[in-house]
């Protein structure tokens, strides 16, 4: 069975930093891409950011960027994201995904749900001002 586990996730003030993580088990993504999306209460799944297979492309929601990093470590199966500088609205849950078998070894930048096949439970991030 296929699971991604998140962890990281907290209570913190604006402006503090936080790093998830997210380590699947059951097989190896490393040939796929992987992504962070967060849904805040009463909102829809939206992408944080993605990283290719090899680390080489990322994409990041304008929301975000220059305050987030994606970043991936195929030795040790896992992917992360440094957030700094966290503001109130970047309160959600954040989720991880691995994306579909059909983009195994693309290069394609990924930033839409759909593309996504394996997701975890989610980690709660609440930024208080």
């Amino acid at each position: 069975q296929v699971q991604l586990v998140e962890s990281g996730g907290g209570l913190v003030q604006a402006g503090d930093s936080l790093r998830l993580s997210c380590a699947p088990s059951g097989r190896t993504f490393s040939r796929s891409a992987m992504g962070w999306f967060r849904q805040a209460p009463g909102k829809e799944r939206v992408v944080v950011a993605t990283v290719g297979w090899s680390g080489g492309s990322t994409y990041y929601a304008d929301s975000v960027k220059g305050r987030f990093t994606i970043s991936r470590d195929n030795a040790k199966n896992t992917v992360y994201l440094q957030m700094n500088n966290l503001r109130p609205e970047d309160t959600a849950v954040y989720y991880c995904a691995a994306a579909a078998a059909r983009y195994v070894g693309s290069y394609a930048i990924l930033p839409l749900a759909r593309d996504y096949d394996y997701w975890g439970q989610g980690t709660q991030v609440t930024v208080s001002s």
